[in-house]
C-alpha cells in the first residue's frame, strides 16, 4: 500500500456562498501506527451538510469548532482496516469513524467520535450495502428514529410535516411517519423531488416550498392544521411550523441548512408568542446522543428496506475531487437522497 494520502483541506474561507474553489487537496506521508491505532483504506464519505456551518470563522455556541485555512476537514467515513495495532479490529474489516474527506485515515481505536458519534465502530453488513450504514443505517437513519420516536412521540392520529423531505434525514422520516401510520405532509425544492415524495415515499401531500409563502402552503396541504413537524430546514419553514401547529403541538429540530451555506443569519421568526399560546414543546437534538437506539433503528429501518415497503435513493460522486462539488450541490438542492463521494 502507497505510503502517501491524500487529504481534502480548507483553501480559503468563504464569506459568502461556497464553491469547490474554496477546497484543495493535499498529500502528506501515512506515518508508522502508534499503540491501538488502526489505518482505514476509506471506500465511502459521507457528505453532510453540517460540514458547512465549520466553515465559517465561528461556529454557533455549543457546537464543533471551525476548521482553520489549511486543516483537513474531518467526516463520518467508511473503509476497511488495512492494518490494526488494535486488538478489537483486524483488517478486512469494515467500519465506520470520523476521518473522512481523505482516501486513507489513521484511527485511534479509543477515539472520541465527532460531536457524539463517529467513533471506530465495526460493521456486519447482513447482506445491505456498506454505504447504507452512512445513510439509512447510519446517522441519516438514526436521525429520524430519534426525531420521530424519542423528541416527537409520533402517534397514528398525527398529521406530520417533514422539510427537507427527500433529502437523507426527510426521506427516512417521512417514510417512517407514512409506514407507522401518521398522515404525512412533505416539502421539498423543486417538482421533480416533489413528485419522487408522492409517488416514490408515498406521502399523503407534498408540495414545492419555492411556489408560494410556506405559511400557506402548509395550510393548503392540512387545512385543520398539523400535529408535528420534523424540522430540517429552519427560517421560514420554523415559521411556517409556528402557525399551523395545533395546540400541543411538537416540533423536532435537527437541522436548520437554509441558514448554513449564508454570509449571515437572516431575522429570526416573528410568531414566536405561537410556543405559548398553543403550548408547542420544541426540542433540538443531535443523534449521536442517542446511539444507544441504534439496534433498535436498524431493526425497523432495515426490515422495511429488505421487504421493499421503504425507498432509499443515493446521489454519488466518485473520488476524493468530486467531495467539494458534492457538498455544494447538497446544500444547493441539487441532491436527493443520502449525498456519497465513493472511492476507488
Amino acid at each position: 500500500m502507497t505510503t502517501m494520502n491524500r487529504i481534502l483541506c480548507l483553501a480559503t474561507r468563504p464569506d459568502k456562498s461556497l464553491s469547490p474553489e474554496h477546497f484543495t487537496i493535499l498529500e502528506e506521508k501515512i506515518g508508522p501506527l502508534g499503540p491501538d491505532d488502526v489505518l482505514v483504506r476509506n471506500t465511502w464519505l459521507s457528505i453532510d451538510p453540517s460540514v458547512r456551518l465549520r466553515l465559517h470563522a465561528v461556529t454557533p455556541n455549543g457546537y464543533l469548532p471551525p476548521f482553520e485555512v489549511g486543516e483537513p476537514l474531518v467526516g463520518l467515513a467508511l473503509g476497511v482496516v488495512v492494518e490494526s495495532r488494535s486488538s478489537r479490529f483486524s483488517p478486512g474489516d469494515t467500519v465506520t469513524h470520523m476521518y473522512g474527506y481523505r482516501d486513507c485515515a489513521v484511527v485511534p481505536a479509543g477515539g472520541g467520535g465527532l460531536g457524539g458519534a463517529g467513533s471506530l465502530t465495526k460493521i456486519e453488513t447482513d447482506g445491505f450495502a456498506p454505504q447504507w450504514f452512512l445513510g439509512p443505517l447510519g446517522s441519516s437513519g438514526l436521525t429520524a428514529y430519534v426525531g420521530l420516536v424519542e423528541i416527537i412521540g409520533l402517534q397514528p392520529a398525527d398529521v406530520l410535516w417533514v422539510s427537507a423531505a427527500a433529502g437523507a434525514v426527510g426521506s427516512i422520516a417521512a417514510q417512517l411517519a407514512v409506514l407507522r401510520g401518521s398522515t404525512v405532509i412533505a416539502s421539498a425544492g423543486n417538482q421533480d423531488k416533489v413528485d419522487y415524495l408522492r409517488d416514490g415515499l408515498g406521502v399523503h401531500s407534498a408540495f414545492d416550498y419555492h411556489s408560494g409563502d410556506v405559511t400557506t402552503l402548509v395550510a393548503d396541504a392540512a387545512p385543520d392544521g398539523i400535529d408535528a413537524y420534523f424540522d430540517n430546514v429552519g427560517g421560514d419553514h420554523f415559521d411556517a411550523a409556528l402557525a399551523n401547529l395545533r395546540t400541543g403541538g411538537r416540533i423536532a429540530m435537527c437541522g436548520a441548512i437554509s441558514g448554513y451555506d449564508v454570509a449571515a443569519p437572516g431575522p429570526g421568526p416573528s410568531n414566536t408568542f405561537q410556543i405559548t399560546a398553543k403550548s408547542l414543546s420544541i426540542r433540538g437534538f443531535r443523534a449521536g446522543s442517542f446511539a444507544h437506539l441504534y439496534d433498535a433503528m436498524r431493526f425497523e429501518v432495515g426490515t422495511h428496506l429488505s421487504d421493499g415497503s421503504m425507498v432509499h435513493r443515493e446521489s454519488v460522486y466518485e473520488e476524493l475531487e468530486q467531495a467539494p462539488t458534492a457538498l455544494v450541490d447538497l446544500l444547493n438542492g441539487r441532491t436527493t437522497g443520502k449525498t456519497l463521494c465513493r472511492l476507488a
